[in-house]
């Protein structure tokens, strides 16, 4: 229930002992099937061969830019996003392998500790496996568990159909549309907003533990039960 002041009205709960949170940093997480590591140009040339084959073209259809058309460009563009300073993107490296993909932590407000997850994106040898749901759990168990925070946030463009599938799956919840939110490629994307809080955390957290372990896979890598994250309640 609400709180409520001295002037009758209602006010949100206090939040105890509240201090600014660590900001995120170039650090590399580490899981059973995926590390997150500090993006470089090092990664320049894995990223390219993961992502930029023919047929990639509509893996990037969502993003504000279209594949790099060689190491050289995609070179180019890693650098550009290492220079947005409102950005700490890791390149995904699934155990053994090279990189296959990138993410990124943004609206990063240690003051209220909030941040997002963004610009997710997954080569084809990635989606659907242990290590692309690792990836995500691995940047929510940062932020809550290591750095504090209260809110993750995931957004999308409304008509990425698979993007909104991946945040209820993996325990986000829906909070509206923001129509008209911006311009991409010349065309209007409306986003819709999913967020984490600490509070439901725990649960989340135990549910994806629970799909990651070994023991919920066969013999041919097969699921056993699907990844059910509860939801809150309205």
């Amino acid at each position: 229930m609400p709180s409520t002041n001295a002037f009758g009205q209602q006010v949100g709960d206090l939040v105890p002992d509240w201090t600014v949170r660590p900001r995120p940093g170039p650090v590399t997480l580490a899981g059973r099937y995926v590390s997150l590591e500090p993006l470089s140009t090092a990664h320049a040339e894995a990223l390219y061969d993961a992502l930029c084959n023919p047929g990639d073209e509509e893996l990037w259809t969502y993003r504000p830019t279209d594949p790099p058309a060689g190491v050289p460009a995609m070179s180019a563009l890693i650098e550009q996003t290492l220079a947005a300073a409102e950005l700490v993107t890791f390149a995904l490296v699934p155990t053994g392998q090279q990189a296959q993909g990138i993410a990124s932590y943004t609206r990063i407000d240690p003051a209220t500790g909030q941040v997002e997850i963004a610009g997710v994106l997954y080569a084809r040898t990635l989606q659907r496996t242990r290590a692309a749901t690792e990836a995500i759990h691995l940047s929510m168990r940062h932020a809550f568990d290591e750095l504090g925070y209260r809110r993750f946030e995931w957004k999308c463009d409304s008509l990425n159909e698979p993007s909104r599938r991946a945040a209820a799956r993996l325990g986000f919840t829906y909070e509206g549309r923001f129509r008209h939110h911006m311009i991409t490629k010349g065309r209007n994307r409306d986003t819709d907003w999913f967020s984490v809080t600490d509070a439901e955390w725990p649960a989340v957290k135990a549910e994806h533990e629970r799909w990651l372990d070994p023991a919920n896979f066969d013999a041919d890598g097969a699921q056993v039960t699907r990844l059910r994250v509860p939801r809150p309640a309205s």
